[in-house]
């Protein structure tokens, strides 16, 4: 690794680790989101706190401070712009300042691919959203998302996008193994209701 890469890396993950949810929840009288619902810090546990504006704006800083990375290492580190991506999502999920328990990345890997790939973050985009209104199941419309970036990368032809957004994927997924085990069980909630 050169010094820019370990820059970037560090950059990266700085900012991925900012823990907005629970920031904006604790500044505006909400308490400490970790103790409320899933305990995860990221949008759809805000939603819990029937915040819907606070929960909409933790998901958009959420995506910006992964796209932040990613845009600072393109402008100033160029060779380190994967090392800006992974630090970001790996802040976002093991950060430092709250002993690794952080969000599952849903958010931030959009922001992530967001500079690196326009269409593919729409289509996440699109799908997301779209699982949301037809399932009302934040863990699946998430996943699929996920899932749909390094196949949408694949088909583009994007062979040097592909290795890492097929990991990130990876990580996401892995992060929701117990909304997984739920969804196998018919246990797992929809929005609206307390869901891990």
């Amino acid at each position: 690794m050169t010094n820019s890469q370990i820059f970037a890396l560090a950059v990266g993950y700085l900012l991925g680790s900012i823990p907005f949810g629970l920031l904006l929840t604790r500044f505006s009288g909400g308490g400490d989101l970790r103790a409320i619902g899933s305990g995860n810090i990221g949008a759809t546990n805000v939603l819990r706190t029937g915040a819907k504006g606070l929960a909409a704006l933790t998901l958009l800083l959420d995506a910006a401070k992964g796209a932040a990375a990613v845009m600072l290492a393109q402008a100033y580190w160029p060779d380190g712009v994967h090392y800006a991506a992974a630090g970001a999502l790996i802040g976002h999920v093991y950060p430092v300042w709250l002993r690794f328990r952080g969000g599952k990345g849903v958010a931030t890997l959009l922001g992530i691919i967001a500079p690196l790939l326009p269409i593919a973050a729409i289509i996440y985009a699109l799908l997301w959203v779209g699982m949301l209104l037809v399932w009302r199941i934040s863990s699946v419309a998430g996943m699929v998302a996920v899932a749909s970036a390094p196949i949408t990368a694949a088909l583009m032809g994007e062979r040097a996008l592909l290795p890492m957004l097929t990991g990130f994927a990876i990580l996401v997924i892995w992060k929701h193994r117990e909304n997984i085990s739920r969804l196998k069980d018919g246990t797992e909630p929809h929005i609206g209701r307390s869901e891990g």
